[in-house]
């Protein structure tokens, strides 16, 4: 049976990525299958494996089609979350396809991966939004 394992983000770094992802993410840095070129990050309370880390000499995409949703609850935690990730190493993308009234920031880690940091109170499921009926 196949099951899904978990995202994993090319890196040019890999001990500057594991630094970052484990702070910003409050995960652990596991031996498992840990080479020169590959980490397994675990969820810190022993839950299981949460991301992974390999070496890519591919370059970052401005658009990617593929990238990490991290959730917060309120506007207040979103901004708060988006500047310590900031002082961690990760950078504001300057993205020119905000909607109007963006539930989420745009942001790269610190080898240009983009990622998001959405405000589930904003979200269109979220309080504040529209939720489709089915």
């Amino acid at each position: 049976m196949l099951r899904l394992g978990f995202p994993v983000i090319g890196v040019a770094d890999l001990p500057r990525a594991v630094a970052f992802w484990t702070e910003a993410l409050h995960l652990v840095s596991t031996e498992e299958w840990k080479s020169e070129t590959w980490r397994t990050l675990n969820h810190a309370d022993g839950s299981g494996r949460a991301l992974a880390l390999l070496c890519s000499a591919s370059p970052v995409e401005p658009r990617p089609r593929l990238h990490l949703d991290l959730f917060t609850d309120t506007a207040e935690e979103q901004q708060a979350e988006v500047r310590r990730l900031v002082d961690l190493g990760a950078q504001v993308v300057d993205w020119d396809l905000y909607p109007p009234e963006p539930d989420f920031v745009v942001l790269a880690d610190p080898d240009g991966n983009r990622f998001c940091v959405v405000d589930l109170s904003h979200a269109p499921s979220g309080p504040g939004g529209a939720v489709a009926e089915e």
